[in-house]
């Protein structure tokens, strides 16, 4: 089997009369089912060929991490204690604005949030209805199943995550369905079901992938289901259960585990471009230059490479002196506060985290132009390093071929501690492997300690807005940004999903 996990694959059509690429309850959704150019999937999944094929639309959604303008990254990013939105100016993308400074409402939130993990939920579901029927051995169709099932569970996750109260759909949509009639469920009926669906297909997954592996690297194994089932207990406050499922990820903690994670000697391996898959990688979105984006289609689906690249680099970057970071200008989104640089000024990860653009102008290394909400400081684990620019056809800006941890082992680590209550012996030693990894010595472990050391070490990687608002510290920790309690825990659900349909806003937009 070709190793086609390098390349994105969009099935753009896989329903019977539906284009595949949206289950919106809005009027948008009105549009694609009534779209002639559909693939009618009645001929489709005949084969195990075509059924892999549609897998891997399912994992394509996976890109919403760190793909598009619409990254969620450097969206959450931004309206985290740790960076503010940047950009060319206060109106340069009013999602992302809007959530940084939360006046944020309805019209602004970015409907992909909603549409693009909606739409890997309908490739999972019209894949899960389809495969039984499908010729191929029952090792590979069930397979198929654990990685379709832990992969549409991952999308319902974030989407509890960003917009609570969401509707539960487990079948295909066709045209004849009720789709305005859609209900929204109570969200802990949702974590029932994913739970349920991992706990489930763990057991049809291979126990690892090892990195070598080329054919098979970037799919879903054991390990990755228990460490993502382990972060839906933790947020559906299951400590004990989550704890159960870290420590069968984690193993003892600085060794290899039982499924060869184990963590890398230099923290600072972790952000050269050439870094994929590491035996710290858990869950690893695959980015390549050979998707040849444009911008014709930019933002319509076909996002290839990290986009988080351009996106983060200081505007007007110039070079004055060789030994200056060789990196391409970039948007100026994601400068980091002033809070995190004197929180992180005295650790060994700073360097890695953040690009100390106003000493190289004092110290007349580089120059670079100054944009909205600058302080000097850039997110340097994802700048856009001049040798990776692609010599290939498309947007060089669209085609970074870097790729994005969605889960690693420190973060692993660190969940178990929490789930631990920051206390005892096992909680001590995972805190103390991720402090001696960067040469830090021990501190006596509590949940202010592991808080502390997740913003240290996970700092600019998406989670940091997320553990503020599980952690109860939202509330204080952004007041100065406009976060109002009671409201902000969740984003506006967007309005074209409210028209003509049973589903209700969040309290307070």
């Amino acid at each position: 089997m070709k190793n086609r996990f390098y390349k994105t694959i969009v099935l753009a059509a896989l329903t019977s009369g539906v284009a595949f690429s949206s289950v919106s309850c809005g009027n948008e959704f009105i549009e694609d089912v009534k779209n002639k150019g559909a693939f009618d999937s009645n001929n489709y999944f005949q084969n195990e060929e075509q059924a892999f094929s549609a897998l891997v639309s399912v994992y394509d959604l996976l890109r919403k991490y760190s793909g598009g303008f619409e990254n969620t990254v450097t969206f959450f990013n931004a309206g985290s204690d740790d960076f503010y939105s940047g950009g060319g100016s206060s109106t340069d993308g009013a999602g992302i604005q809007g959530f940084s400074n939360y006046s944020i409402d309805q019209i602004t939130v970015p409907k992909t949030y909603w549409n693009d993990f909606y739409q890997g939920i309908a490739r999972a579901n019209l894949l899960l209805q389809r495969i039984p029927n499908t010729k191929m051995n029952d090792q590979t169709r069930n397979r198929f199943i654990a990685e379709a099932k832990t992969l549409r569970a991952l999308y319902y996750f974030e989407l509890l995550k960003m917009f609570g109260n969401i509707p539960l759909i487990l079948q295909p949509i066709s045209a004849t369905d009720n789709y305005y009639d859609v209900p929204q469920v109570e969200p802990q009926k949702v974590y029932d079901q994913i739970e349920a669906d991992i706990l489930a297909s763990i057991k049809d997954l291979p126990l690892s992938i090892a990195p070598a592996n080329k054919a098979e690297v970037g799919r879903i194994s054991q390990g990755t289901a228990r460490a993502i089932l382990g972060k839906i207990y933790l947020y559906n406050n299951k400590k004990d259960l989550a704890a159960a499922q870290f420590a069968e990820v984690n193993g003892t903690p600085g060794q290899v585990s039982q499924y060869g994670y184990k963590l890398v000697a230099d923290y600072n391996d972790l952000w050269k471009a050439g870094s994929k898959f590491t035996t710290e990688s858990i869950l690893e979105v695959m980015h390549t230059n050979k998707g040849n984006s444009d911008w014709p289609f930019w933002g319509q689906g076909k996002d290839e490479g990290n986009s988080i690249c351009i996106m983060i680099g200081p505007r007007g970057y110039n070079r004055l002196k060789p030994t200056a970071p060789d990196i391409v200008s970039g948007w100026a989104f994601n400068t980091g506060t002033d809070d995190l640089f004197n929180f992180m000024k005295d650790d060994p990860r700073l360097k890695a985290t953040l690009l100390n653009a106003k000493q190289l102008v004092a110290d007349s290394m580089i120059t670079y132009t100054p944009a909205h909400n600058d302080t000097g400081y850039f997110l340097n684990k994802y700048l856009p390093n001049r040798d990776e620019v692609s010599t290939l056809p498309g947007a060089p800006e669209l085609n970074y071929s870097r790729n994005y941890i969605v889960i690693r082992l420190a973060d692993t680590y660190l969940m178990e501690a929490e789930a631990l209550n920051g206390s005892g012996a096992r909680a001590q030693a995972l805190l103390d492997a991720v402090r001696a990894r960067v040469g830090l010595s021990s501190i006596p472990v509590s949940m202010q300690a592991i808080k502390d050391e997740r913003r240290r070490e996970l700092a600019g990687e998406g989670h940091r807005w997320f553990d503020l608002v599980r952690w109860g510290d939202a509330p204080s920790r952004l007041a100065s940004r406009g976060f109002k309690s009671g409201k902000n825990e969740l984003l506006p659900i967007p309005y074209n999903e409210l028209i003509n349909t049973k589903i209700k806003q969040n309290p307070g937009y």
